[in-house]
């Protein structure tokens, strides 16, 4: 099923049309009213009048999140405040978030991207949701949100924790559809063994799961242990927040990109160059319908590849496969965007903590774990066991309260973490996602 067929089923040429038309007029609207546009075009050497065909983008500057930092807060937006009803943000690796804005008329677009992906995924009016992404600055909770009631389903918007409300919830309101993050499905169904509850018992037949990585073998599991059918979905609050691309349950083989509003390159994470169908690179988008704060081939830093085959579905909208890593440092821990950079910057404001530190990501009873290891000095590791315990405390309060993600901090001698000639190895993820 299909919930706007005219558009999704496109045929290509068609599509590509659509698709010039509405990049030449974004790019003319930000070099008119975005001064960063305006600068990197001009310093690209290229207008908005040399737009011809689709082959031009590869000519455009790219736009990177460090850009989005250094115009916070709105620096980046392409219409006055007046017009912006919602903004939403996620972390910085300064403590500071990157802002987007969304008109009335950016909510209605995402509305109906989240109401076609649900339908993607075998939704239908009738159907309950059971809504676990976070509502707040997360764009995850109100984008599922919309989009159900955009696509005439009922929505409950739980929210994440409280997982035994949770699964009362479910049971007793007879859900149908389960959204939130692969790991916390898990969890939730740890969590039902444990009060005696089989989900085979519930109605629960979709579960569309996104914000964090997972594997196949992870989805394996988590259709066994939940009795759905788990779709993969994918989204980034800089673009627009979930809902940008996602599995159709006819092929589940890649994630379909809304590509009458987004274009999707993939590039060589080193060179910038263009990389062919099928080659893996870095995935980079560009916005061709937001009105708040379009963006003009947005590097994501996900590593993914891209296909252009007809999928059985009927949709003519090139699919993107599971990203497999980033061409960066970031973590996503329980849906949160963690930089080594921004635990850095936290530890190092801290009296008595030496520049030496390393991450440990576990995966543990289906949830992920942060502990945070760091030196500290020779006076204050010899200090009484109190005094040790209230830092570590300090360190895991100062990151949950900057950066929104629970953390173990584990104080180790001078010299203990191991040093390198190259690189800091700052992370180990032992979490198998592969």
């Amino acid at each position: 099923m299909m919930f706007n067929e005219e558009f999704e089923s496109l045929p290509r040429p068609a599509l590509e049309a659509l698709q010039l038309k509405r990049l030449q007029a974004t790019v003319a609207r930000v070099h008119a009213s975005v001064p960063f546009y305006r600068q990197a075009l001009a310093k690209a050497g290229i207008g908005p009048t040399d737009i011809k065909s689709l082959a031009d983008l590869a000519r455009l500057p790219f736009t990177l999140k460090q850009d989005m930092r250094d115009s916070y807060p709105y620096g980046l937006f392409a219409t006055p405040l007046d017009d912006i009803v919602r903004i939403h943000a996620s972390s910085g690796t300064t403590g500071k978030p990157t802002v987007v804005g969304y008109t009335r008329k950016d909510i209605d677009t995402w509305s109906e991207l989240m109401a076609r992906s649900f339908a993607a995924a075998g939704v239908h009016r009738g159907d309950i949701i059971h809504n676990a992404y976070g509502y707040g600055l997360f764009t995850g909770g109100l984008g599922a949100h919309y989009g159900a009631e955009r696509l005439g389903a009922s929505v409950i918007p739980m929210s994440g924790g409280n997982t035994k409300k949770q699964i009362m919830i479910m049971k007793d309101f007879g859900s149908t559809v389960l959204t939130c993050t692969p790991s916390y499905s898990l969890f939730m169904a740890e969590a039902a063994r444990e009060e005696g509850i089989d989900f085979r018992g519930l109605k629960l037949q979709v579960g569309i799961f996104g914000a964090e990585p997972w594997s196949e073998a992870m989805r394996g599991e988590i259709e066994e242990k939940l009795n759905l059918c788990a779709i993969d979905i994918y989204g980034l609050s800089e673009i627009m927040g979930p809902g940008v691309a996602i599995e159709c349950r006819e092929a589940k083989k890649g994630l379909h990109i809304w590509e009458d509003h987004f274009i999707p390159e993939i590039i060589d994470p080193e060179s910038g160059e263009v990389l062919p169908e099928g080659e893996k690179g870095e995935l980079v988008i560009t916005t061709i319908t937001k009105e708040g704060i379009p963006l003009i081939r947005y590097r994501t830093r996900d590593i993914t590849s891209i296909t252009y085959e007809p999928c059985a579905c009927g949709r003519t909208h090139a699919r993107i496969a599971r990203m497999t890593g980033r061409s960066d440092d970031m973590l996503i821990v329980r849906g949160v965007n963690v930089f080594p950079s921004q635990i850095e910057s936290i530890l190092m404001g801290i009296e008595g903590v030496e520049p030496h530190y390393q991450l440990i990501v576990e995966r543990k009873e289906n949830l992920d774990t942060l502990e945070v290891q760091v030196e500290v000095n020779e006076g204050l590791f010899s200090d009484e066991i109190k005094h040790l315990q209230a830092l570590a405390h300090h360190i895991e309060k100062e990151i949950k309260d900057l950066l929104g993600v629970t953390c173990k901090a584990r104080l180790v001698e001078p010299q203990t973490i191991a040093r390198s000639e190259g690189k800091a190895k700052r992370v180990i993820d032992n979490r198998q996602l592969g």
